[in-house]
């Protein structure tokens, strides 16, 4: 799958996206690769086609690198995954008046999945931003159920050879179904309005084993 381009205002250099696509290259990845990263870089265009963005740069290179590092079994890919966001854009984009900060802080966020709610951002300077961002990486919950179930089984697939099949499928259907306990699976009211009802379908279906 191609990457969606960037917004007209981040032009990235040959050896940044080089240095992305060799990072999403190991370990071999079922879920988390570049498909992934394009798969919610199309969903960061639907928001700047919709509500907006109030950082189109920040959030999209957020994007970009959220998974750059993902070592499944560990649990600082994503303070990792930031650290690269930082030292890339200090390299190739040090003169585009980017916050680096601000990037690398909405990776750090996507650690918190199902931990989050809406009014954790009120005091955040773009709340929408962050709820946003969340929820594109989130969106695949609402994926018609096919491409749920094959995202599903592709994250099964990258935890095997690190988890016990039987610790995995506990502990991944306790955190199916603390998402669907939720009061919102999305954060933001653009992505709960839209795929809201398609995402509970889709745990229940998890869950249960009805599928």
């Amino acid at each position: 799958m191609t990457l969606p381009p960037p917004p007209a205002a981040l032009s990235l250099p040959d050896g940044l996206m080089e240095a992305v696509k060799r990072a999403h290259a190991t370990p071999a990845r079922a879920y988390h690769g570049l498909d992934h990263v394009a798969e919610v870089l199309g969903h960061w265009q639907s928001v700047a086609d919709g509500p907006g963005w109030a950082q189109p740069r920040e959030t999209w290179l957020a994007l970009l690198f959220h998974d750059a590092i993902h070592e499944p079994g560990r649990s600082d890919n994503e303070a990792r995954s930031a650290q690269f966001a930082r030292d890339c854009i200090g390299r190739w984009l040090g003169d585009r008046g980017l916050d680096a900060i601000r990037v690398a802080a909405l990776i750090e966020l996507t650690a918190r999945h199902g931990q989050l709610v809406p009014a954790d951002f009120d005091d955040d300077p773009h709340p929408e931003d962050a709820r946003n961002l969340l929820d594109c990486d989130m969106a695949i919950l609402g994926a018609d159920a096919r491409r749920f179930d094959a995202y599903d089984a592709a994250i099964a697939a990258e935890y095997r050879p690190v988890v016990p099949g039987w610790l995995f499928r506990i502990k991944r259907r306790a955190f199916l179904k603390g998402l669907l306990a939720r009061e919102r699976i999305y954060l933001g009211d653009f992505f709960h309005a839209r795929l809201d009802a398609a995402a509970r379908a889709n745990l229940r279906r998890a869950v249960t084993g009805k599928r």
